[in-house]
């Protein structure tokens, strides 16, 4: 009776505290999405502003659009923050004679460094956008790059991605 008891208090103790991260990750996922809209909406206005051509409405929507952008990126960092097990993953460990050197947009990789073994494949778990045809997500270090499957060039580069 007392093993019933106390599996019925651990339970009660337990669920709640495991329901308390999901509603909170869908919240941040939310406030995600609606800073891209409002940043694609400031985007908009801006360029409407631009075809009218006074210069006051310009700076207004230059300021909206950068203010929308912060935003966004104080959402993403306090996302990456409070949900470090996604972005910890285990030691990168590199090809044969492997040694990091940062890499830019259009640094060409040997293919031992974009083999399927680096593959991002789960790109929606980190909130990355699907790779274009033709092209993959990487790990390279801690960062994560796009890079041309047939050419083996970078198109994309996330610095520090991972922990």
């Amino acid at each position: 009776m007392r093993k019933l008891f106390t599996i019925a208090i651990a339970a009660s103790v337990a669920l709640p505290a495991l329901a308390v991260p999901m509603a909170a990750s869908a919240q941040s996922a939310r406030e995600v999405r609606q800073d891209q809209r409002e940043v694609r909406r400031d985007q908009r206005d801006l360029r409407q502003a631009q075809m009218r051509g006074d210069r006051h409405d310009i700076r207004e929507a230059r300021e909206d659009l950068r203010d929308s952008r912060r935003e966004m990126r104080e959402d993403w960092r306090d996302y990456r923050r409070t949900h470090r097990d996604i972005y910890r993953r285990p030691a990168y460990a590199g090809p044969r004679g492997y040694a990091y050197r940062p890499v830019t947009v259009g640094y060409r990789f040997d293919r031992a460094y974009y083999g399927d073994r680096y593959w991002v494949r789960d790109y929606a778990r980190y909130r990355l956008p699907a790779p274009m045809a033709g092209h993959r997500w990487v790990r390279y270090g801690n960062d994560v790059v796009m890079v041309n499957l047939r050419s083996g060039r970078v198109v994309r580069v996330n610095n520090g991605f991972f922990f």
